[in-house]
């Protein structure tokens, strides 16, 4: 698909400053349902701004069914994985929270893992990918999508170096079948157990116990 390269910049920079903002309005301020709530309008305004103008934007983007099920069964073995160490980490360090918060986390936080997937490895990765002046290896795209995925997610230690981790084998995934509902859907998960099993954090409490 033929996109200019300024709105390419704009898009990765919108991208960026998204996550800044993460840093700014979630880990200091405090205002985590507000952020979150603001940068979903935000953006979802922005895909249905430029499925309006071109409408294959979402196959594009991987926002679609294209490829859903490869992606998903390339993913399975990784998030079975993923699963299993942080049950083992929680009973190893007593970390492990078994609460029914754990249902809603689970339907609802892949919906902002398909945002945050479209933003940092579709946004990012995938214009890196595609712009035409000039070609960027695939690794530098996978490592820089990697490095600025874990930063978003300071000052936790862990989830720097999980987030890092696992983006390496988003982006990867991504570059090769592009769709984000597979990436959001393991992202949600995942990272709702992780929040759970391993930081011993409700994450549901972080979020909605500030309405």
């Amino acid at each position: 698909m033929k996109i200019s390269l300024r709105r390419r910049i704009f898009e990765i920079s919108a991208s960026v400053i998204t996550g800044l903002g993460k840093i700014l309005f979630v880990d200091v301020l405090e205002m985590k349902f507000g952020f979150i709530i603001t940068a979903c309008l935000f953006w979802i305004g922005y895909i249905l701004y430029r499925y309006k103008q071109e409408p294959q934007i979402m196959r594009y983007w991987g926002l679609s069914m294209d490829h859903f099920s490869e992606v998903f069964r390339r993913l399975l073995p990784y998030a079975l994985v993923c699963v299993g160490l942080f049950i083992a980490y929680g009973i190893y360090r007593d970390t492990l929270i078994l609460h029914w918060h754990i249902i809603p986390i689970m339907l609802l936080y892949p919906l902002w893992g398909v945002i945050q997937q479209f933003l940092v490895v579709g946004l990012v990765a995938g214009n890196l990918d595609h712009q035409d002046k000039f070609s960027i290896p695939k690794w530098i795209i996978v490592l820089l999508t990697a490095i600025l995925f874990s930063v978003v997610h300071f000052p936790s230690p862990l989830l720097i170096g999980g987030t890092f981790l696992l983006a390496i084998v988003y982006t990867i995934v991504y570059l090769r079948q592009r769709n984000l509902l597979a990436l959001g859907l393991y992202h949600g998960w995942l990272g709702g157990l992780f929040y759970f099993f391993v930081l011993e954090r409700d994450p549901f409490l972080e979020v909605f116990g500030q309405m």
